[in-house]
């Protein structure tokens, strides 16, 4: 069965479902953070299937999330380590271990902490915020079309748009 492929719609949520919707890039992107280079840490700490990450590293690397480094001349081995593009992924990895801290942790309580390596105080709660610095709720805020926007989305907003107009809102 083969998964439907969103790389090509005009969403970039979309675009990113499609690159990161597989749960394996997830985890694999979690044990990045955690400090897994190798292919051997990947494996050990996912128990994943050796062709299952070695297809989803090459994804990440091709996507240019990861990079792939030789761990030394004339050798085939090599690390994995995340770019500029995978450490801005950070906030993301974030805002989904604290919901599912929120809403699916057991009763033991929460598996990791995140601290400030600085300070060692737990991390700020990943909310919303606007440039004026109020934490913005989905009803403070509105999702309007970009400049990319094409026919089919400005479709979408038009028809969203008179349905709030005929709503009274």
């Amino acid at each position: 069965m083969s998964r439907t492929s969103f790389k090509e719609h005009n969403c970039s949520l979309a675009r990113t479902v499609d690159l990161l919707g597989d749960p394996w890039m997830l985890l694999i992107l979690r044990d990045s953070f955690y400090g897994s280079t190798t292919f051997s840490e990947f494996q050990k700490g996912l128990n994943v299937a050796r062709n299952v990450l070695s297809d989803r590293l090459e994804r990440l690397v091709t996507a240019g999330v990861l990079e792939k480094r030789p761990t030394r001349p004339g050798v085939e081995r090599y690390t994995y380590h995340r770019t500029p593009r995978g450490d801005e992924l950070f906030p993301l990895m974030m805002t989904l271990l604290q919901w599912g801290d929120r809403w699916l942790s057991g009763p033991e309580g929460v598996p990791v902490k995140i601290v400030d390596a600085e300070s060692r105080a737990p991390v700020q709660e990943m909310v919303v915020i606007s440039r004026d610095g109020r934490h913005l709720r989905p009803e403070d805020s509105r999702i309007e079309p970009g400049p990319g926007a094409g026919p089919h989305l400005l479709k979408v907003f038009a028809y969203f748009k008179n349905k709030r107009r005929e709503a009274g809102s």
